[in-house]
């Protein structure tokens, strides 16, 4: 594998809504693959929300077993407030992984921490909604890493309605 493997895993996602926004940081974020197990989404899912159209480039599937072929160089790494996990700032990120999200009302199940090379959580006062958590754990991921910089990236970043620019400050001196 040349470029990192990045898949996300969602345990029975309820909401559209976040099932979409998650998409969106797949895409933002160059997550290479989105997987969800459970039924609730796809009865939700004409509401789609995937703004962006990511699933046009990064496949969501449906997932009896959201480990299903996933094998060596993939690390499973679950994200989760479970006691004894490792804090998301003291966290480095394996090059090719398996993140893994619990439902916004609930948890992992225990087999699927039980797989996990890593446990790791985001700390906050309070529980963050699905899409924020794992727009914050690809952002992490991101930031630890060797990304492109610069107005080049802006450029091909931003709303095509979005041409502002930081004029240089003249020194009054």
């Amino acid at each position: 594998m040349n470029q990192p493997q990045v898949i996300i895993g969602l345990s029975n996602p309820k909401s559209p809504t976040n099932v979409g926004a998650v998409m969106r940081a797949a895409g933002c974020y160059g997550a290479t693959e989105v997987r969800y197990s459970g039924e609730r989404y796809d009865r939700a899912v004409k509401f789609h929300t995937d703004t962006k159209k990511a699933s046009s480039h990064i496949p969501l599937r449906p997932s009896d077993d959201l480990l299903c072929g996933v094998d060596t160089p993939l690390s499973v790494v679950c994200i989760e407030l479970v006691e004894g996990a490792t804090p998301l700032p003291e966290f480095e990120h394996p090059e090719h992984a398996i993140y893994l999200f619990g439902p916004e009302d609930g948890s992992l199940d225990k087999h699927l921490v039980e797989r996990a090379e890593h446990v790791v959580y985001v700390p906050t006062k309070g529980c963050m909604n699905l899409a924020a958590t794992v727009n914050v754990l690809l952002y992490d991921r991101m930031a630890k890493s060797d990304y492109a910089r610069g107005d080049e990236l802006i450029r091909r970043s931003r709303d095509t309605r979005n041409r502002l620019k930081l004029e240089p400050v003249s020194d009054p001196a």
